[in-house]
């Protein structure tokens, strides 16, 4: 049934598919489909040309399908890595928002290292030893750890 689809479709078929993969994109999640969808209905505009032509069998068609789509997939990749722009990159970096803050300790620095609270969470920290209460900045984070200095 497929095979008889394409043959009286003739090179439209690719832009059926071209169609039917953009309109999948919007079922499913993520920019994957666009970029195939496209590379689809570039080889239609070229079947429209090259329909008759004898090099142009379903096997070069398909050939060209898979390289044009792995290419367009990368260049797709490039595309969207470069437009993916947070108006807030620390979003979901907490400690690293936390960096520049200054708090109270509320355990003393000892040995290097000690707890400080800041909003409803308490950090360990890691300094020079100084005693509870003292105000410290914090100039670095690792992970759960803070690294902080006297304010």
């Amino acid at each position: 049934m497929v095979a008889r689809l394409v043959l009286e479709l003739g090179p439209w078929s690719w832009w059926v598919l071209g169609l039917v993969l953009l309109a999948a994109e919007v079922l499913v999640p993520g920019v994957f489909l666009v970029w195939i969808g496209l590379a689809a209905l570039i080889i239609g505009v070229l079947s429209l040309l090259l329909w008759d032509a004898a090099f142009w069998l379903w096997q070069v068609q398909l050939t060209a399908f898979a390289l044009l789509s792995m290419i367009a997939v990368l260049i797709g990749r490039r595309i969207v890595a470069t437009s993916e722009e947070s108006d807030e990159p620390l979003l979901n970096k907490r400690a690293e928002s936390l960096v520049g803050r200054t708090a109270v300790l509320e355990q003393p620095i000892a040995e290097g290292h000690g707890r400080v609270r800041l909003d409803d969470t308490t950090w360990a920290v890691e300094g020079p030893d100084l005693p509870a209460g003292t105000r410290v900045r914090i100039v670095a984070s690792a992970g759960r750890h803070l690294t902080v200095e006297r304010a």
